[in-house]
């Protein structure tokens, strides 16, 4: 029977430039610990992660693994890489499960249940290669040229947010991974190399609190929502 247990990997080795940290971005503190003990506790309680291993910053695997114990959380850190598909390839090559989902550190508000619902609708079809976190876009988005010239206005209705977790058969993700080995420093999500493999994405829809931390503003928003939920 096919291991239908993911692992979760948990990139965290951003700079947090944007962010104006001075660090990691994964060791902001947000709330009452740093940013990444969220995902990890996240993670930790869906029933559907059976693995959790974080692509920590060069140098700072000893300090994600601290982070993991003073949350309670069982996980292994490796050495992530200089972009975050690369630290994302790094990390799946510890992946002992069928599945694995992938989470931003920088997404301290996903919830266990939406690690559990993209993975679990993964395993429960066998054509789709992944599946993906996303909300539907609110703005109008316009296509432009490197001067600013709108090209085209994209019919909103079928343009979404990506975010993660997104959760993808191990093998295929590996596949994809390998096939453009020369192309991981300019992905900006996954699921984008799996695409580019002919494999089938599937969207699922999230809420958009899920925000990613990025900016300052982004901070006090998540912030805001975080108290919100008490």
């Amino acid at each position: 029977m096919p291991d239908s247990t993911a692992t979760a990997v948990i990139a965290a080795a951003g700079s947090g430039e944007r962010l104006g940290a001075g660090g990691p971005k994964a060791y902001v503190q947000f709330g009452d610990r740093p940013m990444l003990a969220w995902s990890l506790i996240a993670a930790d309680a869906a029933e559907r992660v059976g693995q959790i291993v974080i692509a920590a910053p060069p140098g700072g695997e000893d300090h994600a693994e601290e982070v993991a114990e003073q949350a309670g959380v069982e996980a292994r850190a490796v050495r992530g890489g200089e972009h975050r598909s690369q630290s994302v390839a790094l990390a799946l090559e510890h992946a002992e499960h069928g599945l694995v989902v992938v989470h931003d550190a920088a997404r301290p508000l996903a919830t266990a249940a939406l690690f559990d619902e993209v993975v679990s609708r993964l395993d429960s079809d066998a054509d789709i290669a992944a599946v993906i976190a996303a909300a539907p876009v609110t703005d109008t988005i316009k296509e432009a040229s490197r001067g600013r010239r709108v090209l085209r206005t994209p019919e909103r209705s079928s343009l979404w947010a990506v975010q993660t977790p997104q959760a993808f058969r191990t093998e295929a993700l590996r596949d994809a991974v390998a096939a453009h080995a020369d192309e991981l420093g300019s992905v900006t999500d996954d699921a984008m190399l799996v695409e580019r493999s002919g494999g089938q994405v599937l969207i699922h829809e999230a809420s958009p609190e899920n925000l990613k931390v990025t900016t300052p503003l982004d901070m006090e928003v998540a912030q805001l929502l975080l108290a919100r939920r008490g």
